[in-house]
Formats: C-alpha cells, sequence, structure tokens
C-alpha cells in the first residue's frame, strides 16, 4: 500500500528538549573514530573560539533518528518499518553545537513520491535551541521498498 501523499506538509513538534553534554560528544566522538581535542577538551574549545566543547557534525543523528522514529510510527502514515532503509542524511549546520545546548527539533514530512514502485519519503527536522536560536537543518530521505 503507497504511503498516504496528504502527509506532506504535515509537521511534528518537539516532544522534548535534549541537553547536549560534554559527555555525549565525548562519547560520539569516539564511536566516530575521531580524537579532535575540540570534541573532549574545554580549553582546546576555548581556544579555538567556541564557549565550550564542539560536538561532531553528524552528532544530531542521535537526537534526529528520535524525530524520525516518531514519523515512521504514524500508524496513519502507512509505512512498513520491515521494508524501510535509510536512503539520504544531509545537515545544514547555522552555527556548530557545543555542551550546555538545548536543543528543539521540529520536524516536517517534505515530500513523498513514488519511483520504480519504491515510496520515497523526504523529511526535513528544523533544530533550534529552546531559546529559539536555529542551528541546523537536517533532511532525509527514507525509501519504502515496493511488494
Amino acid at each position: 500500500m503507497p504511503l498516504d501523499p496528504t502527509f506532506i506538509g504535515r509537521s511534528y513538534p518537539p516532544t522534548s528538549s535534549y541537553e547536549v553534554s560534554r559527555e555525549k560528544i565525548a562519547e560520539f566522538a569516539d564511536a566516530i573514530g575521531d580524537a579532535s581535542p575540540l570534541y573532549r577538551d574545554v580549553e582546546a574549545a576555548k581556544a579555538a573560539g567556541y564557549p565550550d566543547v564542539v560536538a561532531p557534525p553528524t552528532f544530531l543523528t542521535i537526537i534526529n533518528l528520535a524525530a524520525i522514529n516518531a514519523i515512521v510510527a504514524d500508524p496513519e502514515l502507512g509505512l512498513d518499518y520491515s521494508r524501510m532503509v535509510h536512503g539520504d542524511q544531509r545537515f545544514t549546520h547555522h552555527r556548530p553545537i557545543h555542551a550546555g545546548d538545548r536543543l528543539l527539533l521540529t520536524t516536517r514530512i517534505d515530500d513523498i513520491f513514488t519511483r520504480a514502485g519504491n515510496d520515497f519519503l523526504n523529511v526535513r527536522a528544523d533544530v533550534s535551541t529552546v531559546e529559539g536560536e536555529q542551528v541546523c537543518t537536517t533532511n532525509a530521505q527514507l525509501v519504502v521498498r515496493g511488494e
């Protein structure tokens, strides 16, 4: 059953905030094998002009995945998770993310279309601080294999 195109434009507001911590940044940097001192050493980050340690560019995957999963789990959309793969992911950073940021994600379905019998779902997440400063826009494409 194809995805419901009336979902194009549907927005999912944040359900909670995410506090970026030094520990989470270091754990993520370890997981991706990046030894940059900017991710672990406060003094190195400050010397580089940042207020605290900064997060690697793909760090937002941690909270972006939860937002995407909320859309995927929406029973009205009709997405069969067992047939889905993550086709693309992009990050447009408006400023670096650093320890101490409290972030909110608002996700939106930008497009739904079918190509070669497969459904494609384009999802955007606008990431801002709780104070309203835009820090990043993420774009993901999910592919649901046809039957």
